[in-house]
């Protein structure tokens, strides 16, 4: 009996073949990779690193979402985005080994793998397809920050809010939205400031194109928040 219910086990090595980054890679490998990173398991609430912290280790998050922040001269904190796990944190920091460039905190309790950078590192020099993979993961990166920073500068903040809950309905395939835990951190997402966040929120609620609850928002009519998504609103429109 306890051989058959160890046969059903997945192998637990088995979960980095789920994380974007080493997806290409071969079962020999993904084992090695297991062997060679140590378990981390962090509450809610807790940071990770810290920004400019040495990027010595890669962060694979298996399970538990996280964010990254950083903090403006002028005191406020600017909220770069949220990853839920699978997925590899801050690859640029470990790429560059300039220091993390964010402060990476648990949004849910997290369970992580820390993989040695100089291990990471001798991974992408071997493998020619890990190198191309992750030179294609870095582009996407950057490709969707600029769109990010030029949606701030151009884009109302109701349009942002629109296609911000359209990627994350898109990411779940769920029509159904989990909010941060606070109107602030959404706001810092956008860019933006927990009134104005209000006000696009409301609107999109009054005119029928979501369904807003105390820490969700479900999306009642898709096509017609993605032409909001792209266009200002009638108010902005009008002034």
């Amino acid at each position: 009996m306890a051989s058959s219910v160890s046969a059903d086990t997945p192998a637990p090595w088995r979960a980095l073949a789920a994380v974007p980054l080493l997806v290409t890679l071969p079962e020999d490998r993904l084992r090695a990779l297991w062997r060679d990173s140590l378990p981390r398991r962090h509450h809610a609430g807790e940071v990770l690193r810290g920004i400019g912290d040495p990027a010595e280790h890669l962060l694979v998050l298996l399970r538990g979402r996280v964010c990254a922040t950083a903090g403006t001269a002028a005191g406020r904190v600017v909220r770069f985005g949220e990853w839920a796990g699978p997925c590899a944190l801050d690859k640029v920091a470990v790429i560059d080994g300039r220091g993390h460039t964010a402060t990476l905190t648990s949004i849910t309790a997290c369970s992580v793998r820390s993989l040695p950078r100089a291990r990471f590192e001798e991974l992408v020099d071997d493998v020619p397809s890990v190198r191309r993979h992750v030179l294609r993961l870095l582009a996407d990166q950057a490709r969707r920050q600029q769109e990010r920073f030029a949606d701030a500068a151009m884009l109302p903040v109701e349009a942002r809010l629109a296609s911000w809950l359209l990627a994350r309905a898109a990411a779940s395939s769920r029509a159904r939205v989990e909010l941060p835990q606070t109107q602030q951190e959404l706001a810092d997402l956008l860019g933006t400031t927990r009134v104005t966040v209000n006000r696009a929120l409301s609107a999109l609620r009054r005119d029928g194109l979501v369904e807003v609850t105390r820490r969700a928002v479900a999306i009642l009519a898709p096509e017609l928040l993605a032409l909001r998504a792209h266009a200002p609103s009638r108010r902005e429109a009008q002034r």
